[in-house]
């Protein structure tokens, strides 16, 4: 299995069209040619704990006639389908094809899914793991399976894979839509071919939520390691040189001063764990005052989303791959990953765009600017 490219190095961009009764671009796909791909590519993707044909075929009379018009969608896990996010989609016309796999029973690192066919590989390269918890589906979304799939993201569980298979993932402010995670650590996201994508995702789940056109450009600071992560220096290299296209194409407009935070790691661990440890608390305290104040000063941070690159099935080894992710689930912001570009041997990089809790539709308006730049996606 190999994802497609366009003559730049990217994933190429997918045929899209509009939505009825929705202001945003979308693809072709349909329930059909869905299902029948599924069946096609995942004996060796691995990427579905299980695909519901019988249901899907027979919700599409009643979803046609709805906003999202029998959009195909993937579930993250088992229990995916029970979301709020996924009945919001089902309630808007979108039909859902089947449940991704995340990591395996008794596993202690979250970086990879056990699909019903074994292992879930990295559509990009089948020796690396396509990361996790939303394993499958990132793999599905990169493999052109369907056109987006619900995550949730507790220390980068959306943006790890997303990074990894080179599509977009968003990971939503905390508390803005409803998580059964007690810890307050994890979120819903979405994994999407493009923040286009990730738009009628956010138009179908809440309530109110108007699209927000950013003005150019974007007054932005760039911190490739938040002060404390060892980056593998080709990951650096990548997302350093996305940062330069971007400034270049004027998009951005780079703002001096980095992003210096402590290392959530001892913190994060504790609050997911439910101990009240008063060391936690002031890391906690102290990132949050200088996540605020950075913020008060300009609308976007951009980082690495990981420090390396996708690891082998056999697991991360010491590594962390949510060094720069998870201090964003403390924190509560909104971050986003966009595909960078590649490694030399062929794996894909992740740019991370963080904005302010609550600015989730600003965030996807920077993030389709950033697309338009690194991966030629237009609306």
């Amino acid at each position: 299995m190999t994802a497609s490219r366009d003559a730049s190095g990217s994933p190429a961009a997918a045929e899209r069209t509009a939505v009825p009764g929705l202001s945003a671009a979308i693809g072709r796909t349909d329930v059909r040619g869905a299902l029948a791909a599924i069946e096609r590519a995942d004996p060796e993707l691995c990427a579905f704990l299980d695909v519901w044909h019988t249901e899907a075929l027979a919700r599409l009379p009643g979803a046609a006639r709805l906003p999202l018009a029998g959009l195909p969608f993937a579930v993250k896990g088992p229990t995916g389908i029970r979301s709020y996010a996924a009945r919001r989609l089902i309630a808007a016309g979108g039909v859902p094809v089947g449940s991704t796999s995340v990591p395996g029973p008794g596993t202690h690192w979250e970086t990879w899914g056990l699909g019903a066919h074994g292992r879930t590989v990295n559509p990009w390269r089948s020796d690396r793991t396509p990361g996790g918890s939303s394993a499958g589906s990132a793999a599905a979304v990169a493999a052109e399976l369907v056109e987006l799939a619900t995550g949730s993201d507790g220390a980068g569980s959306v943006r790890i894979p997303a990074a990894w298979c080179g599509v977009f993932g968003l990971k939503t402010t905390n508390g803005l839509l409803p998580s059964p995670d007690r810890s307050g650590l994890a979120s819903a996201g979405v994994l999407a071919r493009s923040a286009a994508h990730a738009h009628v995702y956010l138009r179908c789940v809440l309530d109110t939520y108007e699209p927000a056109v950013p003005e150019l450009p974007l007054r932005a600071v760039h911190s490739p390691d938040l002060g404390y992560a060892d980056v593998d220096p080709e990951v650096e290299a990548v997302v350093r040189g996305a940062v330069r296209r971007l400034a270049a194409a004027g998009v951005i407009r780079l703002v001096g001063g980095g992003c210096d935070l402590l290392d959530p790691a001892a913190a994060w661990q504790a609050v997911r764990s439910g101990e009240a440890a008063p060391s936690a608390g002031e890391l906690r305290r102290e990132n949050d005052r200088r996540l605020d104040a950075l913020f008060d000063d300009v609308p976007l941070l951009l980082t690495p989303v990981t420090p390396n690159r996708p690891h082998g099935h056999e697991g991360p080894g010491e590594l962390f791959s949510t060094a720069l992710t998870w201090a964003f689930n403390l924190s509560g912001h909104p971050a986003a990953s966009v595909p960078a570009g590649f490694t030399p041997d062929g794996c894909p990089v992740g740019l991370q765009l963080v904005a302010r809790r609550g600015a989730d539709a600003s965030l996807l308006g920077m993030a389709a600017a950033a697309e338009r730049v690194l991966t030629g996606v237009r609306p």
